[in-house]
């Protein structure tokens, strides 16, 4: 199965967000799914067996545009929850069936090869979505919006989200309207 392996040193399952990492060909970002919690972990797993999983390039494709069941994001979650892990490719044993293994600093090779790129090219590179890594921490976090003027865009953008969900709302649900008691003194 695509996707799913192990660490080299400890056997701990992982699966595989990205094998390589933009100007870092020789780290992947993973997530040990030991440490999810169940229906994290189902939902995960499910995903990976599923066909759009397994059709995914990069795993990190198909989980930037799905939900865990309480609705979250999957890759925002992952990564606002510091599940993803920056690792050596060479640290991970990719398991594509019980019986075979290989490490996946050597099946990024071949599949460099196979599609005539360096190893370098094979990072994912998609513009402002791409990941970038924090040395002094090594965690992956997401590039920031470059200037006030994004931020504000970004802000009002959910704010008519925001509108838009609570005119819907009340449409189904129309809330209970105050009405006023009137005293009325008894003469």
């Amino acid at each position: 199965m695509k996707h799913v392996g192990k660490m080299k040193h400890n056997n701990t399952k992982v699966v595989v967000i990205y094998r390589t990492l933009p100007g870092d060909p020789h780290n992947a970002l993973v997530v040990a799914s030991s440490s999810l919690g169940e229906s994290y972990h189902d939902a995960l797993m499910n995903l990976v067996q599923d066909p759009s999983g397994q059709s995914a390039n990069e795993f990190a494709e198909i989980l930037s545009v799905r939900k865990f069941p309480d609705g979250n994001n999957m890759l925002a979650w992952l990564h606002t929850y510091g599940h993803l892990k920056k690792v050596p490719t060479n640290s991970v044993i990719m398991t594509p069936t019980p019986k075979a293994s290989v490490a996946l600093n050597e099946l990024n090779i071949l599949i460099a090869e196979q599609k005539g790129v360096s190893l370098e090219e094979l990072a994912v590179s998609d513009g402002n979505k791409k990941p970038t890594v924090a040395q002094d921490k090594k965690e992956p976090v997401q590039e920031q919006p470059s200037n006030a003027a994004e931020l504000r865009s970004k802000a009002d953008a959910l704010f008519k989200e925001a509108q838009q969900l609570r005119k819907k709302a009340d449409e189904l649900d129309p809330p209970k309207r105050r009405t006023k008691k009137v005293e009325v003194e008894a003469e």
